[in-house]
């Protein structure tokens, strides 16, 4: 299984919150909070993040081999899911075909058919077969979309606290490195654990 973003999120937290945060008077800094806190966030949000989990809503892209489904479900991946976009599979001359999605439901994190009688049959044998796409992350407000999770506080105060982190030490984390520089003191992993997926 391998899984791409599609369309990514907006931030989760905002130049707003951070110059709270940070107690900073005035705007000329806000291009510079607003990388950090894009890097703090991407340091632990979607396929590539430390939490292995969806922060912001997005949408991603599963890609299966036709041997996963054949159980007839599958775990989708970098929860918290929200809803299907699409289910496409190569059939046996590798034409693309698309499945109706009220076949199929999500059930946590597995999407299964409605019924036993589809079944990932006929998909042809490449790693890429079956691709769905799908919605996951929380939302900042909860009455934007009632379908959304809430994004918990504790993920909100970790963002804050690793751009605080790259805002006191700029000299010594240089800014547009690789999300895997971000700085995680004890308190922001402690923050994150108990959300953290493991495969």
């Amino acid at each position: 299984m391998r899984a791409r973003v599609v369309t990514p999120p907006q931030p989760v937290v905002t130049w707003e919150e951070a110059r709270a945060h940070l107690r900073l008077d005035g705007d000329d800094e806000q291009l510079l909070v607003e990388a950090m806190i894009a890097a703090a966030t991407g340091h632990i949000d979607g396929p590539e993040g430390w939490l292995g989990r969806a922060i912001g809503v997005q949408t991603i892209e599963a890609r299966f081999d036709c041997f996963e489904g054949c159980g007839n479900s599958l775990r989708l991946p970098f929860p918290p899911l929200i809803d299907l976009v699409s289910v496409k599979y190569l059939d046996g001359a590798c034409g693309e075909q698309t499945a109706d999605l009220e076949d199929f439901e999500l059930f946590g994190d597995r999407i299964m058919p409605v019924t036993d009688v589809w079944a990932w049959v006929g998909c042809a044998v490449r790693p890429d077969a079956i691709r769905i796409r799908y919605r996951a992350g929380y939302v900042v407000d909860a009455e934007s979309d009632p379908l959304v999770a809430k994004l918990p506080a504790s993920i909100r105060a970790a963002i804050l606290l690793m751009t605080g982190d790259l805002y006191a030490n700029r000299e010594t984390v240089m800014i547009g490195a690789s999300a895997s520089a971000v700085p995680m003191s004890t308190t922001v992993e402690s923050l994150l654990a108990p959300y953290r997926v493991f495969s």
